[in-house]
């Protein structure tokens, strides 16, 4: 598929992408596949080279998720904690493939760790994206019993983002799965109520609703779609869009 596009024909400039730690695994069960994070970070590339202004936020599941290790019997914040870790090894493993290709970059982490990477500040974030780089926030919120998704639209509120892109397995938002139903149909555009009401698992209620009041529109998309993230940035790839009205 053809990337596409040229500066200024976005439909958005500055993006958030979350991407979950299992998007990383590649076809491996666990941990970081080098080569699948390769493959995301050509699709950064390709974005900022038209101009996009980006930054991520990348879950933690491939490595710790502290909802499982909760359930197993730990205590929910410090397992909780160690989710947090998994997203700052996630977010080197990004900022490594992105320098290798020759893409500007800065990891900023709500829990401080000076020896590896910045702490967020939200000024300085700005400053960077202004100036080209791609900042990957780790760590999540800094706060446990809060997901990805959720540090995810918070990070897009205060940068002020055009848009909140989550990757997916699937292009979009369909009525039921489409890997087990072939009858499921994919929806264009939702708003944020038809979300909350039909509990669809999109991102959870309180990314859903910090999006919502930010007025942040949530484009869903597949992270596996080649040229896909551009396409969807020139508003010509498969997407599901949530905002605040349909139209």
């Amino acid at each position: 598929m053809s990337t596409g596009g040229k500066k200024g024909d976005l439909r958005f400039k500055r993006v958030l992408l979350k991407v979950s730690g299992e998007a990383l695994m590649g076809s491996a069960q666990y941990g970081i596949d080098v080569e699948t994070v390769g493959r995301i970070a050509r699709e950064i590339k390709q974005a900022v080279e038209i101009g996009a202004e980006v930054c991520l936020v990348i879950g933690g599941g491939n490595i710790f998720r502290g909802l499982s290790g909760a359930a197993q019997g730990m205590e929910r914040a410090s397992a909780d904690y160690m989710g947090m870790l998994a997203t700052i090894m996630n977010a080197l493993a990004m900022q490594n493939a992105l320098e290798g290709l020759g893409v500007s970059t800065r990891v900023q982490s709500a829990i401080p760790m000076m020896s590896v990477c910045e702490p967020y500040i939200r000024r300085k974030a700005v400053r960077h994206m202004e100036k080209g780089r791609v900042v990957i926030f780790a760590a999540g919120t800094g706060n446990p019993f809060f997901t990805t998704d959720t540090a995810a639209a918070l990070r897009a509120s205060e940068m002020g983002c055009d848009a909140l892109m989550k990757g997916t397995q699937v292009d979009g938002i369909y009525t039921a799965d489409p890997k087990t139903n072939p009858d499921a149909e994919r929806y264009e555009e939702l708003t944020f109520m038809d979300v909350l009401s039909q509990d669809l698992k999109v991102m959870d209620a309180s990314a859903v609703a910090l999006a919502r009041d930010n007025n942040i529109p949530i484009v869903v998309f597949s992270i596996h779609e080649p040229g896909g993230f551009v396409s969807v940035l020139n508003g010509t790839g498969r997407s599901t869009i949530v905002k605040s009205s349909a139209a």
